[in-house]
């Protein structure tokens, strides 16, 4: 192959990796809204599915106005990982998106994730929640908006509780004492800052202020007292391990790497059938071509997303 050739072969390789780059820019901000829209739709099916078995009623539209300490839920074993945990709503972010367990990429592809060894919110202790910040629907693109006083409310099976922002601060990724347990309920939301970026992560903090719990007398007994130690649960209410760090860790390079072979071998494929092709024949085949281009594309990028900051 002369210099020429391989000059011409890399100036298209180039091109090729710059227009793919560029592609990839409105596929994080737009198109991963459409996986965690359809992840969405299914939780919220499968968790009012879940109410409905448990006999729960209409969550209240306004937050339940405090008439004494906030009674909190027993504490039970977490949800399966992947499952629904409840809704959470921010009003003044206009915010309404189904939580579900686990905090892993595969997790916050699908909404905010509640972190696993911390309670559930509406218990004792502290129950912390991450969400992604520009992709995927981006639930917590808003947070760093959210000033104290402002109403946080969660329904799960156990009830609908009612937190108030108390404050905010910013760590780094791997510190997870934001997350670590408290000695009252309170609600701890993580995602990465600054904006487009997952050099450090926002930490908004919030305290429970209402409740209303589902079935506050099934136990037999008074409800808890908010400033009450939890009894033992299942599994012990522990931060995240410092291996993971907030919100979790990346996806695997496999599945980008399988699905960046089959884009190069759809590209390659097309350039061999219209090589030696008049010039109509040429963009009779790229045209048809780029339907499956861009079909193969999109879960190209689907595999390359999950390997940016877990809460991006």
């Amino acid at each position: 192959m002369s210099f020429t050739a391989v000059r011409v072969v890399i100036g298209r390789g180039l091109i090729a990796f710059g227009v793919l780059t560029l592609l990839f820019i409105p596929y994080v901000l737009w198109g991963t809204g459409i996986v965690a829209a359809q992840h969405q739709a299914a939780l919220r099916q499968q968790f009012d599915a879940a109410r409905q078995r448990a006999g729960a009623t209409t969550p209240p539209t306004t937050p339940p106005a405090p008439t004494g300490p906030p009674q909190v839920a027993p504490a039970t074993p977490g949800p399966a990982v992947g499952s629904a945990v409840g809704q959470l709503s921010i009003p003044s972010i206009g915010l309404t998106t189904v939580v579900v367990e686990g905090t892993g990429e595969p997790q916050l592809q699908m909404g905010p994730g509640h972190y696993p060894g911390t309670p559930l919110p509406g218990q004792a202790g502290n129950a912390a929640i991450a969400g992604h910040r520009t992709t995927y629907l981006h639930p917590f693109y808003d947070l760093g908006s959210l000033k104290p006083g402002d109403a946080i409310t969660v329904v799960t099976l156990q009830g609908t509780f009612t937190y108030r922002v108390t404050g905010s601060q910013v760590v780094t990724p791997n510190d997870v004492t934001p997350v670590a347990p408290t000695p009252t309920p309170q609600l701890t939301l993580t995602t990465c800052t600054p904006l487009y970026s997952a050099s450090h992560r926002l930490v908004v903090h919030a305290a429970l202020a209402a409740s209303v719990l589902a079935h506050p007398a099934s136990a037999g007994a008074p409800p808890t007292p908010a400033t009450t130690v939890p009894p033992a649960r299942s599994h012990p209410a522990t931060a995240p391990s410092s291996a993971s760090g907030l919100a979790g860790g990346s996806g695997s390079w496999l599945p980008a790497l399988l699905w960046g072979l089959v884009l190069v071998a759809v590209a390659t494929a097309l350039w061999a059938l219209a090589r030696h092709r008049s010039r109509r024949a040429r963009l009779t085949i790229y045209g048809a071509g780029a339907v499956i281009g861009l079909v193969v594309l999109f879960f190209f990028y689907g595999a390359v997303t999950p390997l940016l900051p877990a809460s991006f």
